[in-house]
């Protein structure tokens, strides 16, 4: 064994002096450099040979400049001892200055390539950190550059483990074009605190944990919320986090951990009652991604001292480019749809439907231009059983059955075809569940199924089975099949497909009146809105709550006349009067959120209106 001799003591400094840096290793050439100049003119000086005689410091200072630069002794004269002793401090100039250059470059490359890493701070405040990657990443981006667009700047910092490289590559391809926000990637595991410093969570106004494309994403959620709130050096305040459980299960672990400070969307619920929602009436989809989208209407919150005392019937017209739709009361309550006759509180504030904040400005208190003659006060025609053909087959298809079971009247009739059935016994009031095992993407078994007295066809992806494009490839082709079958036998039914990717779905769509649900895209929407503001998340739990009030696309005949033009001030008069608040429309060209009040509308036979109802 060696002996702890000079040289290995000398070698185990060294090692230790390089390994903390290129710092280190220039302080080392520096004090190599003094030794060596120091050692040179003490011998010059003593020796007396300098041919100019020169003191100390005037040798010092010559054998520095020959050190630096090796060309300055190309003239030198005098005694071979003096000229031995120059040739000394140039040679060891050369070496100090090589390997400074070489210490230099290399400390560069080192930087450049931790900056490539994506491991370097992000100074900002007041972004949006986004924790994790997934297929979700493009539209929460998206939507968080369009909602910042009208601000002067805004910063999104995303750590994943992920190549920071990659990330920007692939976020420049999907979204080109991104305004005054600045998008930084950083690499890093986001279940680490270290790695959480990196994008400076501490000042972000809102943090969004996404979800992995893996097998058990809820534990990743779970554990990055405890690195957050669970880190000894948290900041003081309460953060505002927003996330997705997939799994019903571990939302009340979940909670548990995120408290107040978190809030978390049941992706499976949400998506259910949606794809309940939207099988009965064609059209809601659209409604649903306008109001979650940040392009087009969005919901907003807003405080109107002119309002002040006055009744909900009359409110509703003050707005000319915006639907008021609810109220939030002195403690705090979210009230949507309240009764016409409601008064509106000095400290109440309003709930509107508008295309920004700036458009939520009063236009009339007075009294607005409404047909009364033009109202109709036709009954609706009472809910008779249905029969629906639910084809594939995961996680949310026992949620989509007891949703649909909440909807429909009594004697409805569900047939589940699917080739793998999980499902348990349920207990339903009004559906009548019938499963039939098969292969959704043979056309013979399709053809088996009877859909001549068919209502409403859901197609399910087998999201859980396959990855995301085969899963999406294997629902095109049922959805080819079904388009085949309802146009070669004359059906009417309606299709409500669901997708995973919404590149997919822009393949797939050809008719206006097959209904698309992205799953992963309303659930990004719904995710990037409670983002930017918290409360919106008992807005939208109203709304898919059925004993809420929820959004409607109902005849139009039984609001105003058909066949004669009137405008959106009558058609909300009208709703009034039947508890409802309208904030729309659906015709042959299309679903319009939010209309201008007093543009002239024609309704024909087979339009509708959107409105916020209780049934």
């Amino acid at each position: 064994m060696a002996g702890m001799g000079f040289g290995n003591r000398f070698r185990y400094w060294f090692d230790g002096m390089t390994a903390r840096g290129a710092g280190a290793m220039i302080i080392m050439l520096f004090l190599a450099t003094v030794l060596l100049i120091l050692l040179i003119s003490s011998m010059v000086t003593a020796s007396g040979e300098d041919p100019l005689n020169r003191e100390f410091p005037g040798i010092a200072w010559a054998s520095l400049m020959r050190a630096l630069d090796p060309g300055s002794m190309a003239d030198d004269q005098g005694s071979p001892f003096f000229l031995l002793s120059m040739l000394a401090v140039t040679i060891g100039g050369l070496f100090v200055v090589g390997t400074l250059i070489g210490i230099i470059t290399t400390g560069i490359e080192n930087r450049l390539g931790a900056m490539r890493k994506g491991r370097s701070f992000v100074a900002e405040r007041g972004h949006t950190v986004v924790l994790g990657w997934s297929s979700q990443v493009f539209t929460v981006v998206s939507e968080l550059v369009e909602a910042a667009s009208s601000r002067r700047k805004s910063c999104i910092a995303i750590l994943a483990e992920k190549d920071k490289v990659e990330m920007e590559d692939e976020l420049r391809v999907r979204i080109p074009r991104r305004g005054g926000t600045k998008v930084v990637c950083r690499t890093g595991c986001p279940i680490e605190t270290l790695d959480l410093e990196i994008v400076n969570h501490r000042d972000a106004s809102s943090i969004i944990i996404l979800p992995p494309d893996d097998d058990a994403p809820d534990s990743s959620v779970i554990k990055t919320m405890l690195a957050l709130l669970n880190n000894p050096a948290r900041k003081a305040g309460p953060y505002h986090i927003v996330s997705i459980i997939r799994s019903p299960g571990n939302l009340k672990v979940a909670e548990m951990v995120g408290g107040s400070e978190a809030q978390l969307i049941l992706a499976g619920d949400i998506i259910a009652r949606i794809t309940a929602q939207t099988c009965r009436q064609p059209g809601l989809s659209g409604v649903y991604t306008e109001l979650l989208g940040f392009e087009g209407n969005e919901i907003y919150f807003g405080h109107e001292k002119l309002l002040a005392n006055e009744p909900y019937s009359r409110a509703v017209h003050a707005f000319e480019d915006s639907c008021l739709i609810g109220l939030i009361d002195s403690t705090g309550d979210i009230l949507l749809n309240p009764s016409a006759d409601t008064v509106i509180g000095d400290d109440s504030r309003i709930v509107v439907i508008a295309a920004d904040e700036n458009a939520m400005k009063i236009s009339a208190i007075q009294r607005v231009l409404v047909h009364n003659d033009h109202m109709t006060a036709g009954p609706e025609t009472p809910p008779s059983p249905e029969r629906i053909l639910l084809l594939g087959w995961n996680r949310k298809v026992p949620m989509i059955i007891h949703e649909l079971d909440s909807y429909t009247a009594r004697g409805s009739q569900l047939t589940l075809a699917t080739g793998q059935v999980e499902m348990g016994a349920t207990a339903l009031e009004n559906l009548e569940v019938t499963v039939r095992r098969g292969d959704i993407t043979d056309r013979p078994f399709l053809d088996s199924l009877d859909m001549n007295h068919c209502d409403h066809v859901i197609l399910q992806s087998c999201s859980e089975q396959l990855p995301p494009q085969q899963a999406d490839a294997r629902t095109l082709i049922t959805l080819l099949h079904l388009r085949d079958i309802r146009r070669k036998g004359g059906h009417s039914f309606t299709i409500v497909t669901e997708m995973l990717d919404e590149r997919n779905r822009r393949l797939a769509e050809v008719y206006n009146t097959d209904d698309f649900i992205v799953s992963d895209k309303l659930v990004s929407l719904l995710l990037t809105q409670i983002s930017e503001n918290g409360k919106l998340k008992s807005v939208f739990r109203e709304l898919f709550d059925p004993d809420g009030s929820e959004i409607y696309l109902k005849p139009a005949d039984i609001y105003v006349k058909i066949d004669v033009a009137t405008n959106f001030h009558t058609i909300a008069a009208s709703a009034l009067k039947r508890g409802e608040t309208a904030i729309g429309y659906r015709t042959c060209e299309g679903v319009f959120i939010n209309p201008n009040k007093s543009r002239q509308i024609t309704f024909h036979t087979g339009d509708r209106v959107v409105v916020l109802a209780r049934d």
